[in-house]
């Protein structure tokens, strides 16, 4: 199974957003290629302070606000990739994916398989997803099946500091399209993060955050910190293994694979619509390579199929928690 590598690394204490913007500087200060673009991501260091002080030390020419025009800087940056530079653009939302999917879809996914490889295109597309701040669905959405189903594109979606900056730096360094999906709700999580400024983390491949033996619990963003509190509270009753998935596409069935065939049950636990997504391609993966170790119905901890309400309380019923998955996990043990 895949491990964290911090076993032979020096580490720091750090938050997600600190993660994250201290990764943006270290790759900017390696490859002065690397520029960052957005909206008021510069003079206002981003509307959930990511990006900070970055445009103080870079200026305005590799730290750009943009107009809010999504299609327009998307547009920019595929062509800024297509022709040398690594621009990493921020997507306020990612409900805003929308605004610019032709320019996504159809160019960005597109250009290097059409051009016959001659093309690189390496950009990333930072953007903040999920709900739990009372923003209304068009600030809550969680859409990174969609990006994950389009040949062309890659999706990583960490679940702790570590797989923040792990991701991020194989993201810039890809000379493929990367779109890096942050939780809102995990920038102020805390963890151990090496300070090894060469440690990146292949794209694809996932990580057993907790070992068990009764049940897998294959989690991503938000919910591997819920799934891992679940775990804990039923320690002594139910053995949890709890797998942060952090690569979408690709997906790193051997990890899913060889945990079940260790715990022969499997929930799913991901902030996205249930139908037609990420849940399902996991359990397609469990059931095509590990059918014969399935002991139980795999379980879905998810959204129903409806848009985040702005109301609090409604949008507290309707996201998911460590109850939802400490439920799924009682209904097949």
């Amino acid at each position: 199974m895949a491990s964290t590598g911090l076993e032979a690394e020096k580490t720091e204490t750090m938050t997600v957003r600190e993660t994250i913007r201290k990764t943006l500087r270290e790759e900017m200060n390696r490859d002065e290629d690397v520029l960052l673009m957005g909206e008021d991501i510069a003079t206002m260091g981003g509307v959930l302070d990511v990006t900070g002080d970055l445009h103080e030390q870079f200026g305005k020419d590799r730290v750009r606000d943009t107009p809010i025009g999504e299609s327009g800087f998307v547009g920019a940056a595929t062509g800024a990739a297509a022709t040398g530079t690594r621009p990493v653009v921020e997507l306020m939302f990612s409900d805003f994916i929308g605004v610019a999917m032709e320019q996504i879809m159809n160019q960005m996914a597109k250009m290097r398989y059409m051009f016959g490889g001659k093309t690189e295109m390496p950009v990333t597309v930072r953007t903040t997803e999920g709900g739990g701040m009372g923003a209304a669905s068009q600030h809550s959405g969680t859409v990174h099946s969609w990006i994950a189903h389009f040949p062309g594109l890659m999706a990583v979606a960490p679940g702790t500091p570590a797989a923040a900056k792990g991701l991020l730096k194989s993201a810039i360094r890809s000379d493929d399209p990367v779109f890096f999906f942050e939780n809102k709700m995990i920038y102020e999580q805390s963890g151990e993060v090496p300070t090894n400024e060469e440690f990146t983390i292949p794209l694809g491949e996932a990580n057993v955050e907790r070992e068990g033996s009764d049940v897998t619990v294959a989690a991503t963003q938000r919910l591997v910190g819920e799934s891992l509190s679940v775990a804990d509270e039923l320690e002594g009753d139910t053995d949890v293994e709890v797998i942060d998935l952090r690569s979408l596409y690709p997906l790193d069935t051997e990890t899913i694979v060889e945990s079940l065939d260790k715990t022969g049950r499997l929930v799913v636990a991901d902030e996205s619509p249930l139908s037609y997504g990420t849940h399902a391609e996991v359990m397609a993966r469990a059931v095509e390579n590990a059918f014969y170790s399935l002991d139980a119905p795999i379980q879905r901890v998810g959204v129903p199929d409806t848009h985040i309400p702005f109301s609090p309380p409604l949008e507290g019923e309707v996201l998911p928690d460590g109850d939802d998955v400490r439920d799924a996990i009682e209904r097949i043990v």
